[in-house]
């Protein structure tokens, strides 16, 4: 017997060259794979495997594709004006709609907290994904009280994707809901990366792939001065512009970059990965990514980024200039390099594996929920 999924989300990349939603492109096409599933997916418009049924009318579809254009929910929550009043409103409503329509479904697969929030009352079984910035959601006025509100009407399942998040989720839902760690999976292409005779490339070069906001760099800009300077080593700045941001003439911007241009051009021949992020991240996808290509990563100690890189064994964690500076020289040793590298990659393919996997993963709770196969327990 199939399972019948609804999957919404808010996010989604127009093909596999578009950085945007990308990972909601590679989740449903892996589940779209799985022959005992039956995928709809309410979603912007984009490429999808051909098993995936589209669920979004074509005005619908019209309003997610000018969201994606204007930067998503969140971004114009975050700049203000009249859109981040009408464009929650709108999209509530055509989540409304959405889900009047799924009759024939048997569970629902949301993305993001918020789009539960329009969820009718008919007891169909619920799996929530939630991502870092759906927390910052929970400290709204009323949001938690509408939220449990929806969840007592539906045998529900919480699927955060880092584990940190597991505790608070937990405390807001936990007698009304299950809350189980999902984590996401990575495309095949990282893990085919290959490291490990690093060639020294001078000068060093050192890549930051990011959404370009002050939250997001951290303190990467002041301190870059010092750390990036004199020929010693580049940083390579990559990612789309959503604040604006005066950026030194020592940084190499190139604007957004498609995963595959990442793959192909830059990430054999970096040193690592840096973040300094002081946003609210969940578990950065970029980051395993890089880990998956046995790149070392250098990051601010954040819970998102202490529960994936491991001090001076897989990463290097960092709270100062003095101690970024000692994690960018650790890693430009070969040697050093080399040997987080490997051990980045190795407890990435243990611990996340590849999108089929990740597919596996939600097809189990999937099939409990729903009552097909397995307790609910």
């Amino acid at each position: 017997m199939s399972v019948r999924v609804l999957m919404i989300s808010t996010s989604y990349p127009a093909n596999l060259e578009d950085w945007k939603g990308l990972f909601i492109r590679h989740l449903a096409d892996a589940l779209a794979r799985r022959k005992e599933l039956r995928l709809h997916l309410w979603a912007p418009p984009g490429e999808v495997h051909p098993d995936v049924v589209p669920f979004a009318s074509d005005g619908e579809a019209s309003f997610l594709s000018e969201l994606m254009q204007a930067g998503g929910i969140a971004h114009l929550l975050r700049i203000g004006g009249l859109r981040a009043v009408t464009a929650p409103l709108r999209l509530l409503g055509g989540l409304r709609a959405a889900y009047r329509r799924a009759g024939d479904v048997d569970l629902y697969h949301v993305n993001w907290l918020q789009n539960a929030l329009p969820l009718p009352d008919d007891g169909k079984p619920l799996l929530v994904s939630v991502l870092g910035s759906d927390l910052q959601l929970l400290s709204k006025p009323m949001m938690k009280s509408l939220l449990r509100r929806i969840f007592r009407h539906h045998r529900t399942v919480i699927c955060p994707n880092a584990d940190w998040m597991v505790a608070p989720l937990m405390q807001a839902f936990g007698d009304i809901a299950r809350v189980r760690f999902v984590p996401f999976g990575i495309d095949p292409m990282w893990y085919a990366i290959t490291r490990d005779e690093i060639q020294p490339v001078a000068p060093a070069r050192w890549l930051a792939v990011t959404r370009l906001t002050s939250a997001k760099l951290g303190p990467l800009l002041d301190w870059g001065g010092r750390l990036f300077r004199d020929g010693v080593r580049e940083l390579h700045l990559f990612g789309p512009m959503q604040e604006t941001i005066d950026l030194p003439a020592w940084v190499h911007y190139h604007g957004p970059a498609s995963p595959a241009v990442l793959c192909r051009d830059w990430f054999p021949s970096a040193r690592g990965l840096i973040t300094l992020s002081r946003h609210a991240e969940g578990r950065p996808q970029v980051m395993l990514e890089a880990m998956a290509a046995g790149l070392p990563i250098v990051a601010s100690r954040l819970a998102a980024h202490e529960g994936i890189v491991f001090h001076d064994e897989t990463g290097w964690l960092c709270n100062s200039l003095e101690e970024t500076e000692a994690g960018l020289r650790r890693f430009e040793d070969p040697r050093e390099n080399c040997r987080a590298g490997r051990a980045a990659r190795a407890w990435v393919s243990a611990e996340i594996g590849t999108w089929d996997d990740c597919a596996v993963r939600y097809a189990r709770l999937y099939r409990q929920i729903a009552g097909v196969a397995g307790a609910y327990d």
